[in-house]
């Protein structure tokens, strides 16, 4: 299903079904223990694999629970440039179970028309997610 978000000026397509939440320019869909968290703000440039490595590697670290850097690449989606960073994390606990998952993410950082799009595509580790994340990632727009 398509998505737009007006006020962080992305759209992208999402699996059917997937329970939506977020406010502004940010958007949260989930399904069970998969899900993608996108979210925008304004830019001058794309960033680089080197940008990514010195900042964004940064701010995870200091915002990912465990979180463990796997890879840092260029990406160039349709809806714009800039770097893909695989790592892993702990998952927020269940709230019925309280279990905690280790997930591995794919987070897309893009950049086009002055906006940055954050788009992370999560599931645990080793789950086959390839389709939904190629969807998702190769749909995202930015304008």
């Amino acid at each position: 299903m398509k998505y737009t978000n007006g006020a962080g000026g992305y759209s992208f397509t999402h699996p059917e079904g997937w329970a939506q939440t977020g406010k502004g320019t940010q958007v949260r869909f989930t399904d069970k223990l998969n899900g993608v968290t996108v979210d925008s703000l304004h830019a001058t440039h794309a960033p680089t694999p080197a940008t990514a490595r010195t900042s964004d590697v940064k701010r995870l670290k200091g915002a990912v629970p465990a979180f463990e850097l796997r890879a840092i690449t260029s990406a160039k989606v349709p809806g714009g440039s800039g770097v893909r960073i695989v790592f892993r994390r702990n998952s927020d606990p269940d709230p019925v179970t309280g279990k905690v998952y280790r997930d591995e993410v794919e987070e897309y950082i893009v950049f086009n028309a002055g906006r940055l799009v954050r788009m992370d595509l999560f599931g645990p580790v080793g789950a086959d997610n390839v389709d939904a994340y190629r969807t998702m990632a190769q749909s995202l727009a930015v304008r």
